[in-house]
C-alpha cells in the first residue's frame, strides 16, 4: 500500500511514448493512494498565484453583488457564487466556505436543446463585472484551461492502464469521452475561518464534509492560506493539521499536502463505474485550521463527459464489483445514485446534486 502521493513530471504526462502504468496503479488502483501529483507544469505556479490572490477580494464584493448578481438559483448554484447551499453533513447548510463556479472553456456551453434538457450540466457562466474585480475572469479561464489540458493528457495513460487489465475496455475510451466535451467546471473555494467553538472542538471534516467526486476526473490546483482580515497570503498555515484528508479502503485516514509547484488529479465515481471498479474514487474532506483568522483558497476543476454519456460497466464486469470496490461509511452510497447499468451521466448528476444541495 502506497503511503506517499505518486509524483510524475509533466513531460512524461504529455508524452505518448511514456509508460505511466505503474504510477496510475499506485495512484488509483486497488491499494492506491488516491491521487497523482504532476510537477513542472509550464506556467502553473504563476497562473495559480494570480487567481488565488483575487479570491479574498471576491468574497468581499458584498451581498448586493454576491447574492443578487452572482448567485444563480436556476442552475442549483452550479454557476457563479454559492454560500450555504451545499449540505454534505446531513441536512445542515454548509456555511464554512464560499464557492465560485465557472466553465473556463466557454461562457455558453452546449446547444439550446442541451441546456433545456440538462440545465444543471450546462449552466451559463456568471462573472463579476470587470470594474468590480479587474482581471478575475481572465485569471480563472487561464488556470482552468491549463488544468483541463493536463488532466486530459493524463486520461490517455489511465486508458492504457485499464485496457491492459479489463477485457473489452478501449485503450482510448475515457480520453475520447472527455476530449471534446464542454461539460467542465471550475470551483474556486474560499474556506472561512472557523468560529472559536469550532476551533476548540475541531472535527476532521470541519471545512468540507467527507465525499467522493461524482464525475470523471478532478484536477486540483493545491491550496493557499490567507489572513482573512487582510487577504495577505500566509506562506505556511500555522496549523499543520489543516487541509486535505483522504481515506483508504480500510477507512484509515491520511493527511495530504500538495506542494505549491504541483497540481494533482483525482478519480471520480464515474471512472470507477466505466472501469468496472478497477480504478476507485477516493473519499476526501478538508479539515479546518485551529488558528484564528485563517482562511484557505483552493480550486478543484472537474472534467466530465456530455450528460448523455451512458455510465456502463465493461462487458463481463458486475455491479457488485463496482460497488464493493469502494464501500466507505463516510460518503453517500453510490448504489443509491447509480441505480442501473447504462444510467446517463446527466441522470446520475441530477440525483447526486439532490443529495448534496438544498433547494
Amino acid at each position: 500500500m502506497v503511503d506517499e502521493p505518486v509524483v510524475v513530471d509533466y513531460e512524461r504526462v504529455v508524452s505518448h511514448d511514456s509508460d505511466l502504468s505503474k504510477e496510475v496503479s499506485e495512484a488509483f488502483g486497488e491499494n492506491g493512494f488516491g491521487l497523482i501529483l504532476i510537477r513542472n507544469v509550464p506556467d502553473f505556479v504563476e497562473k495559480k498565484k494570480r487567481l488565488f490572490e483575487k479570491t479574498w477580494a471576491l468574497t468581499r464584493l458584498g451581498s448586493d453583488i454576491l447574492d443578487n448578481e452572482l448567485t444563480d438559483h436556476k442552475s442549483l448554484y452550479n454557476s457563479g457564487w454559492s454560500h450555504g447551499k451545499e449540505k454534505l453533513k446531513g441536512d445542515k447548510p454548509d456555511l464554512a466556505k464560499g464557492s465560485f463556479y465557472f466553465n473556463p472553456l466557454t461562457d455558453i456551453p452546449g446547444t439550446d436543446d442541451d441546456r433545456e434538457q440538462y440545465p444543471l450540466s450546462y449552466p451559463l457562466n456568471v462573472w463579476p463585472k470587470e470594474k468590480d474585480l479587474p482581471g478575475f475572469k481572465a485569471c480563472a479561464v487561464s488556470l482552468g484551461c491549463l488544468l483541463h489540458n493536463v488532466a486530459l493528457a493524463l486520461a490517455r495513460h489511465i486508458d492504457i492502464y485499464v485496457a491492459g487489465r479489463v477485457k473489452g475496455y478501449s485503450s482510448h475510451f475515457l480520453y475520447d469521452a472527455i476530449k471534446d466535451t464542454c461539460k467542465a467546471k471550475g470551483r474556486l473555494l474560499y474556506y472561512f475561518p472557523l468560529e472559536e467553538a469550532e476551533r476548540e472542538n475541531i472535527e476532521e471534516d470541519s471545512w468540507i464534509g467527507w465525499h467522493n467526486d461524482s464525475g470523471f476526473l478532478t484536477a486540483l490546483a493545491g491550496e493557499l492560506y490567507v489572513d482573512d482580515r487582510t487577504g495577505v497570503i500566509i506562506d505556511t498555515c500555522p496549523d499543520p493539521e489543516a487541509g486535505l484528508y483522504i481515506t483508504r479502503r480500510d477507512e484509515s485516514v491520511l493527511h495530504v499536502t500538495i506542494p505549491n509547484d504541483c497540481m494533482a488529479v483525482q478519480i471520480g465515481e464515474c471512472v470507477q463505474i466505466i472501469t468496472g471498479g478497477t480504478l476507485v474514487a477516493t473519499p476526501h474532506c478538508v479539515r479546518g485550521a485551529r488558528s484564528s483568522n485563517i482562511s484557505r483558497v483552493a480550486n478543484p476543476y472537474f472534467i466530465d463527459t456530455a450528460p448523455s454519456f451512458p455510465l456502463s460497466m465493461p462487458a463481463g464486469s458486475s455491479r457488485e464489483k463496482v460497488l464493493s470496490s469502494s464501500t466507505n461509511s463516510k460518503v453517500s452510497s453510490l448504489s443509491k445514485r447509480w441505480e442501473k447499468d447504462g444510467t446517463t451521466f446527466g441522470e446520475f448528476l441530477d440525483k447526486t446534486f439532490k443529495v448534496y444541495y438544498a433547494e
